[in-house]
């Protein structure tokens, strides 16, 4: 079975977790060139392809990193443009985001954009609305639910495979749901497949739990941002809690990342979307 890699493809300052963090238009140096050029190398290797959910001011600023994953025949879909919080823009912010990053990746690579993935898994029970917003806007699938609540993020029993959009939303009659994977224990999903999660979790768990989502019949859904695999990159300024959920596991997850491309076969999810068709 062919399993599910995505890479949000934002910059080392991107993130949700206050108000006001860091702003786009800093003067800093980037980083997401070279680490996403690690991800390509890891790819072309193992006979993989990917899907790179690229950020709009991402897409902006390197149009040509954009054309090098199209090229090498990875699919880019988007992340909307600015990394927001879903939740926290009106409905008029939120279409105006997705409209001006699809634009942008669609005008760079010359292919239409099917998918989206939320900054953060920012479509929660507060944002619903947004799904209808998604399928109005010509996306095919979404990526945006977690099927595990945290301070941040999450949906507590959302389905942990693909599944109708519609089910959140009578409007997204026509939207597929991909969410990311978990493994389910008794009363709860546990995250594993990326993230924090994937960086915390010792290898052989990771390989034992994708290995048990694969036995139940579906494909691992297994996601990193560029960031995850440069210790030497420049740090925020956070909170222990964040800190710590931000680079914990920094030093080993480009490993774990080898090893895990190594043991599952892995394609886009314009792929899989398109197989399901």
């Amino acid at each position: 079975m062919k399993n599910i890699f995505t890479i949000d493809t934002e910059d080392w300052f991107h993130a949700n977790y206050e108000d006001g963090l860091f702003q786009n238009d800093a003067a800093v140096k980037s980083t997401v060139e070279e680490n996403t050029e690690v991800y390509l190398e890891a790819l072309e290797r193992n006979n993989a392809t990917a899907t790179f959910f690229v950020l709009g001011f991402v897409a902006e600023q390197h149009p040509n990193l954009v054309r090098k994953i199209a090229q090498a025949g990875h699919e880019v879909a988007s992340h909307g443009y600015g990394h927001q919080l879903v939740y926290k823009q009106s409905p008029e912010a939120f279409r105006e985001d997705i409209q001006r990053s699809k634009k942008l990746l669609e005008d760079i690579t010359g292919k239409a954009v099917l998918g989206y993935r939320a900054p953060s898994w920012s479509i929660t029970e507060e944002s619903l609305w947004a799904l209808a917003i998604l399928q109005e806007e010509g996306f095919v699938y979404d990526s945006s639910i977690f099927p595990f609540k945290n301070f941040l993020y999450g949906i507590s029993g959302a389905p942990r495979f693909p599944f109708p959009a519609v089910q959140y939303h009578p409007e997204a009659t026509n939207l597929l749901e991909i969410p990311p994977s978990t493994v389910r224990v008794p009363g709860m999903n546990i995250p594993f497949s990326g993230g924090f999660y994937f960086r915390a979790l010792p290898y052989p768990f990771i390989h034992m739990f994708a290995k048990q989502v694969n036995r139940e019949g579906h494909p691992v859904v297994f996601y990193l941002h560029p960031r995850e695999i440069d210790p030497q990159q420049p740090r925020l300024k956070l909170s222990k809690r964040d800190a710590l959920i931000h680079y914990y596991g920094i030093g080993a997850c480009r490993r774990k990342m080898e090893h895990m491309l190594r043991d599952f076969a892995c394609q886009s999810m314009a792929e899989y979307v398109n197989q399901k068709r």
